[in-house]
């Protein structure tokens, strides 16, 4: 089986005698895939809910966190109990012709996923060390070759890393939102939807959604849950299944607290004063008259501690997704590179366009990230809805209809945000994305007749 961690699938026992010590020996893929959802395009989405609409949408930052929980599930189940990743399921499902359009989809999604990275790694270093944001776009196509070093000493050692680096934003937030002093009752208020969104509102939300739930989480998720190395019967993949589940919930949980606070510091910093913050300079040199140059240096190092994880994560999906898809294995250093590099262009364009510091471009990427989303899901809850493909460990009904109504959810909230933003284009994409269901469905339905 070819996987970009193939090196680590079942390289950590879990043979402690204790059911605690065992459950705690499965704690650490979700951490990773946690990376993902706090990133520079989600501090983007946030910044600029937060800065223009107070505490309004913190409601879409917690559906949109309790969706990932469903989803990031389903890759758990997937990966342990099939033995293969999400792309690796795909190649064998679906037919030839619609694998390949997944795999492109989804390398598009990382290019964009990418571009918030570079844009958001650049701009740390310009606030931190006054490095010009155009060459901070260069130097982070470099500086994922020191951390794919890091590989070397095991994945354990990955898993460590990255939790230190998120626990480092988590921190940063803490503190900052601290001395920011925000209206907690308007803060609660806030998780409840009581209006609907209006068009403006409505391409924020759709961009918390791409940068929350991200399509090459699955992928990645799916791939190192099989780290952990169990006996292939049902009851220890039960085990599994559990613990790696609670892993999910409890790193997810985390993000969702790190996203709120950027949302809620923003609202209580910006939206008090009526400040729409548009780009990362901005929420930084705003920061330090409001809360002291500390609150504005925590925000940049916590700025940068997030995508330089990000780059690491990414690396592991980009070769996942690539080997799954293709079965053609690739140096990490040299995917790296590629995706890298397709994705310094259009971050140097954009970093010109928009001023070096703007969110801008860093949300549009979100929003792509989101419109890809669908060609993730659909596939992710049809295999693991499968009893054929999965055996004992399918989903429940219940858990199938949940995911089917979140996949719909995001199908419809795509379709309403084109429609309100580019009308004409509605229907030619909507006929596409009907076409390239009907070969999924076509694919799918060869396979299962071969398998019965």
């Amino acid at each position: 089986m070819s996987t970009a961690v193939n090196e680590f699938i079942g390289s950590i026992p879990v043979l402690a005698k204790s059911r605690f010590r065992r459950l705690l020996a499965f704690f650490g893929p979700a951490y990773l895939v946690s990376v993902g959802y706090m990133d520079p395009g989600n501090w983007a989405t946030d910044l600029e809910a937060g800065s223009r609409f107070g505490y309004s949408l913190l409601w879409v930052i917690l559906a949109s966190s309790i969706i990932a929980v469903v989803l990031q599930t389903l890759c758990v189940r997937l990966g342990i109990a099939m033995q293969m990743d999400l792309a690796q399921a795909c190649s064998r499902v679906y037919s030839k012709r619609a694998s390949t359009a997944l795999w492109i989809l989804c390398e598009l999604a990382i290019i964009a996923c990418d571009i918030a990275e570079v844009i958001g790694s650049a701009v740390a270093l310009n606030l931190l060390f006054n490095i010009p944001t155009v060459i901070g776009v260069i130097i982070t196509g470099a500086d994922v070759l020191l951390l794919l070093g890091l590989m070397k000493f095991g994945f354990r050692k990955i898993e460590a890393i990255i939790t230190t680096l998120v626990a480092t934003v988590a921190t940063c937030f803490m503190l900052n939102l601290r001395s920011a002093h925000p209206d907690w009752g308007d803060a609660l208020k806030g998780l409840v939807p009581v209006h609907g969104l209006s068009t403006a509102q409505l391409a924020v939300a759709i961009g918390i959604i791409g940068a929350t739930v991200m399509p090459h989480n699955l992928y990645l998720h799916s791939s190192i849950v099989q780290s952990r190395k169990i006996e292939d019967t049902p009851p220890a993949k039960t085990e599994a299944i559990r613990s790696a589940t609670i892993d999910t919930v409890v790193a997810l949980g985390l993000a969702f607290f790190v996203n709120a606070a950027i949302l809620v510091l923003a609202a209580a910093v910006f939206n008090r004063t009526h400040t729409i913050v548009k780009d990362f300079g901005d929420a930084h040199h705003l920061l330090a008259p409001a809360l002291g140059g500390g609150a504005a240096t925590l925000f940049a190092v916590a700025l940068l501690a997030s995508g330089q994880s990000s780059t690491l994560t990414g690396t592991l999906a980009g070769q996942i997704v690539m080997e799954g898809f293709t079965r053609y294995r690739i140096k990490p250093w040299i995917r790296r590179m590629i995706s890298r590099g397709l994705a310094i262009i259009p971050a140097v364009f954009l970093v010109s366009l928009f001023h070096g510091q703007s969110i801008d471009p860093i949300v549009i990427s979100q929003i792509v990230l989101s419109m890809q989303l669908p060609f993730a899901v659909v596939p992710l809850v049809q295999i693991t809805s499968d009893p054929l493909r999965m055996g004992q460990f399918v989903n429940p009904k219940w858990l199938t209809a949940i995911s089917w109504l979140f996949a719909l959810a995001i199908v419809s909230l795509n379709i309403w945000l084109l429609i309100t933003q580019f009308g004409f284009l509605v229907s030619g994409l909507f006929a596409v994305a009907l076409a390239g269901y009907f070969v999924w469905s076509r694919g799918t339905a060869k396979e299962l007749r071969a398998a019965a």
